[in-house]
């Protein structure tokens, strides 16, 4: 690590402060480029504090940056991991106010949750499936804090990974032997207008692999995934702008559709 504790704390405040006042700011490598990953993580974890101090939970996890299209589309070549909390879960079918939301963007994902838990180094996919209670469909809407949605790896990760708004339903699937991940289909549609097509396989070449990336990070500040966790585990398709008005549905292969509408 680079920054020293009050460096670490003054920026978790300053991008938490960002979201609660809804205005971007620049990327923060650009006052402090020698920014290393565990400094990114420390400011990330800091932010939780904060939140929790203002008694919102952590309910799940999220990977980002794991389909090549969001990997080319953002510049970055390495998924990373980030936090959901209580407060930015959407219930299916209702509205996502883009008031409280600076530049959002959506993509459709599919969600795991596990029977059993994960701990890492050494978890593949094979654990993945072996511990997983269900896999569901779901949309995140992401909401970068920098300015122009521009930012690097270690920006993003201090930035809880853009996360903002999460929204879950569909299907539930408990017998994944019957279901090949790898090639479930999805078509996202914006306004009745189809505008990404893509297949599983776009996270990592299957989305559980993004679990076991995830339980392997934590395994390295000797934390495991534990039983009932929900994990997002990133795009498949390259993120979608919207604006008020917009309607986004998604068509998930045996999975059933989500809808949300923005207002």
């Amino acid at each position: 690590m680079k920054l020293d504790q009050a460096s670490i704390a003054a920026l978790a405040e300053h991008l938490d402060g960002a979201e609660l006042s809804v205005k971007d700011v620049p990327k923060i490598t650009d006052q402090y480029p020698d920014l290393d990953w565990g400094d990114a993580y420390a400011i990330q974890d800091g932010i939780r504090k904060l939140k929790q101090a203002r008694g919102q939970n952590v309910v799940g996890y999220k990977a980002g940056l794991t389909s090549r299209a969001k990997m080319e589309q953002m510049g970055v070549t390495t998924p990373v991991f980030g936090l959901l909390f209580d407060y930015m879960k959407v219930p299916e079918g209702s509205d996502v106010d883009t008031r409280g939301l600076i530049h959002p963007k959506v993509e459709a994902e599919l969600a795991f949750v596990l029977k059993r838990p994960l701990r890492g180094p050494g978890c593949n996919i094979g654990n993945v499936l072996a511990a997983t209670d269900f896999v569901v469909p779901a949309v995140e809407v992401i909401d970068s804090r920098y300015q122009n949605f521009r930012f690097d790896l270690q920006s993003v990760i201090a930035d809880n990974t853009s996360a903002s708004r999460y929204i879950a339903g569909g299907r539930r699937i408990s017998e994944l032997s019957g279901l090949d991940l790898r090639t479930l289909g999805i078509v996202l549609e914006k306004n009745g207008e189809i505008v990404a097509l893509a297949a599983g396989a776009a996270v990592l070449g299957h989305p559980a692999a993004a679990v076991a990336m995830l339980a392997n990070h934590l395994g390295r500040y000797g934390q495991e995934l534990p039983a009932g966790s929900f994990i997002m585990t990133g795009g498949i398709t390259e993120a979608i702008p919207v604006a008020a008005g917009d309607t986004i549905n998604v068509r998930f292969q045996d999975l059933g559709n989500l809808s949300i509408r923005f207002i």
